[in-house]
């Protein structure tokens, strides 16, 4: 049986991890993507660790961008470097291509003429009952009456 005291300290971090755990699965989506194997979820699952730690680490070259009902803070949490991240993505840049400028589209060739859509007959949907003779007709309003 270890000793009280360290159990003591054990059970006042378990306050922290479960504000970790809380933070991996509202902030950094964890629990979010449906994997179609367990490789790849145990992979995803590493992830959370670094993320947290890339988080933790930019805290000092982030700028803090309150939202207009937050205050300002002097240290960064990592959900409010999480919100800022984006600007410093901006700022590193990427090393992906500009996408090309889509411009006007040239259209038809000057002169073209398309030709005619064929048409085809319209398909009717021949009566299933044949029809009804006067007769009968008659014969139904009597037994109705």
């Amino acid at each position: 049986m270890p000793a009280l005291e360290n159990l003591w300290h054990k059970y006042l971090r378990r306050f922290a991890l479960e504000h970790w755990y809380r933070f991996a699965k509202q902030r950094l989506y964890w629990t979010q993507p449906q994997l179609g194997s367990t490789q790849a979820a145990e992979r995803w699952s590493d992830l959370m660790p670094l993320l947290t730690w890339q988080l933790w680490l930019a805290r000092l070259a982030c700028i803090d961008s309150p939202l207009p009902w937050q205050s300002t803070q002097d240290t960064l949490s990592p959900g409010l470097v999480a919100q800022a991240f984006p600007l410093i993505l901006a700022t590193i840049g990427t090393p992906a291509q500009p996408p090309k400028t889509r411009g006007k589209s040239p259209g038809r060739a000057q002169g073209h003429q398309p030709p005619p859509r064929p048409r085809y007959p319209t398909v009717k949907k021949h009566a299933s009952k044949r029809p009804k003779s006067e007769e009968s007709l008659k014969n139904a309003d009597l037994t109705v009456a």
